[in-house]
C-alpha cells in the first residue's frame, strides 16, 4: 500500500484520496461518496493498478443501494484481485472479496453461490494474519457460516 524509503513509509495518494471519500461515506453522505468514488474509478480506467481498482471497487459496492449493484462491484474487486500484475498484498484480500460476495449472494436468496464463496473464502482464509484484521474477518466468516448453515470444516481452515 506504500511505498518504502528509507525505514520511512511514503503513503499512496490513490488510497488517501479512497479513504478520505470512505469518511465522507461513513460521515453519512452516501450519494457524495458515490460519487467522488465512480470520478476516481474513471480517472483509474482499466490500467489502474489492481490494489487501487479493487479497493475502489470494494468501497464502491458498500455506497450502492441495489443489492445488484452491489454484487457487480464486489465482483469488480475480485477480478482486480484476480488481476495477473495484482501484487501479494491484494491477493491477501481473498477471503474478505469471497466473504462479501457470499453475502450479496445470500442477500439476492442465491444460496448455492453464497455457499460456494464462503468455501472459498474458507479456503483462502489462511492468509490473513493473527491481527484485529484477520480475526475480524475470520469471526466474519464463521458468522456467514451460521447464516447459511455450513458448517465449519477443519480441512478448509
Amino acid at each position: 500500500m506504500a511505498e518504502h524509503r528509507q525505514g520511512q513509509a511514503t503513503p499512496d495518494a490513490v488510497l488517501t484520496r479512497i479513504g478520505q471519500v470512505v469518511m465522507l461515506h461513513h460521515g453519512g453522505d452516501r450519494e457524495e461518496a458515490r460519487r467522488r468514488l465512480l470520478d476516481l474509478w474513471t480517472e483509474l480506467g482499466d490500467g489502474g493498478d489492481p490494489l487501487h481498482r479493487c479497493t475502489l471497487a470494494h468501497y464502491l459496492a458498500d455506497t450502492q443501494d441495489d443489492p445488484f449493484d452491489e454484487l457487480a462491484w464486489d465482483l469488480r474487486a475480485l477480478t482486480a484481485a484476480e488481476d495477473q500484475d495484482a501484487s501479494v498484498e491484494v491477493r491477501a484480500l481473498f477471503p474478505s472479496l469471497h466473504l462479501n460476495l457470499a453475502a450479496d449472494y445470500a442477500r439476492l436468496g442465491r444460496s448455492e453461490a453464497a455457499r460456494s464463496h464462503l468455501r472459498r473464502a474458507r479456503r483462502t482464509a489462511g492468509v490473513l494474519g493473527d491481527d484485529s484484521y484477520g480475526d475480524g474477518v475470520r469471526a466474519a466468516i464463521s458468522r456467514m457460516e451460521l447464516r447459511l448453515g455450513e458448517g465449519a470444516s477443519d480441512d478448509l481452515l
